[in-house]
């Protein structure tokens, strides 16, 4: 990618947007809710979607109401390997959709650019294996961009997209999840959604946000999540949980395709041993909804904590260690994490290393049996 192509980019599309993007600070809408229909919606009408054409409605509904929006990446004038730009390059052209180089810091550091210049950048990293060559431009570039800079500029308009988790075959660099590395930067936002619904408007709300947005795409539920997604225009507000399941005899908490797993383990524990859980989706992993987790743990007393990473500073340890500091009074069991191995991501073993249903299931009993 050479510096005048970019330049010529950078400043044919400054001179289309139409917007500019306020200098705000970060986390200056950081004030969590309890309440989660807040969904803003245009219209009541659905249609059936599964999560790649969910993501390809958000982002043709984001271009359609803003000019400066671009979406750009490896193979996404194609479609993308899996195919959620498909259609996007005929319906807004070459100028406003279009592949890169195989240069991960390249696509990061141009949409800080971009960005930069008041434009609205949606790239996509085409695996999120693949987003630790852009870690330098992500990390210390993109994150500290208006905190260095006093409050003077910003890239706030950049959200990356990066398919993300197991996926049954993807082996050591297709399968990985990194949002502990990623929630380790003061400066970003980090985002997670569970299916094609939330999918849809959290990206609308991470492409529209004033905040650089990771935006994590549970690869394993592209065609696999099917729902009924609301045609029109909406957002689902950033930094805010959602309680999937009212319960009262112990909190499960995960996110992104985990919460499959989790919707499973719940049924079989109600079914099979009448356990009652309360089931949260974190939605934002940086920064999450710190009050909506500790008032349900306050009420249930117990806490099960679930990702595919690894478990050793996987971002559910942070979730254990502010719990623990803030419910100890009220916790009737130790806290359980059931996470991924210590291990790189095994092709052959992948079905032991997940944490599915059962092994959540032996911990969601262990806690709600614990000392009795």
């Amino acid at each position: 990618m050479s510096l005048a192509w970019t330049r010529r980019a950078v400043l044919s599309a400054a001179k289309r947007r139409t917007k500019t993007l306020p200098h705000t600070t970060f986390s200056a809408s950081f004030t969590t809710s309890r309440h989660h229909d807040a969904m803003m919606m245009s219209t009541t009408v659905t249609t059936n979607m599964n999560l790649f054409t969910a993501i390809n409605n958000a982002m043709t509904t984001a271009m359609d109401t803003d000019d400066s929006a671009i979406v750009f990446g490896e193979d996404v004038a194609f479609g993308g390997v899996f195919r959620c730009s498909n259609g996007l390059k005929d319906k807004f052209g070459p100028s406003r959709v279009f592949n890169t180089p195989l240069s991960e810091n390249g696509i990061a550091g141009f949409a800080i650019g971009y960005a930069s210049m008041g434009g609205t950048a949606i790239g996509e990293i085409q695996f999120a294996d693949y987003i630790f060559p852009a870690m330098d431009q992500i990390v210390n570039e993109m994150a500290k961009f208006r905190y260095r800079s006093g409050n003077q500029w910003n890239a706030g308009g950049v959200t990356l997209r990066a398919p993300c988790g197991a996926v049954g075959h993807g082996g050591h660099y297709h399968s990985q999840s990194p949002e502990a590395y990623l929630a380790h930067t003061p400066g970003l936002v980090v985002v997670m959604p569970r299916g094609p619904k939330a999918a849809k408007g959290l990206l609308l709300s991470s492409i529209r946000s004033k905040d650089p947005v990771i935006f994590l795409e549970p690869k394993a539920l592209y065609r696999a999540a099917v729902e009924e997604v609301p045609t029109g225009d909406y957002e689902i507000p950033l930094f805010q949980a959602e309680i999937l399941k009212p319960g009262n005899d112990v909190t499960v908490l995960g996110w992104g395709g985990q919460l499959q797993v989790l919707q499973s383990a719940c049924q079989l524990a109600h079914d099979q041993y009448g356990i009652d859980c309360e089931l949260i989706d974190l939605q934002t992993i940086l920064p999450w909804d710190v009050e909506t987790v500790q008032q349900s743990v306050e009420k249930t007393g117990k806490l099960v904590v679930s990702h595919e990473a690894p478990i050793t500073c996987g971002f559910g340890a942070e979730v254990v260690a502010t719990i623990q500091e803030r419910c100890f009074l009220s916790l009737e069991a130790p806290i359980q994490r059931v996470c991924g191995y210590d291990t790189p991501f095994p092709l052959v073993f992948e079905k032991y290393y997940v944490p599915d249903e059962l092994k959540n299931l032996e911990a969601i009993r262990h806690v709600v049996e614990y000392g009795g």
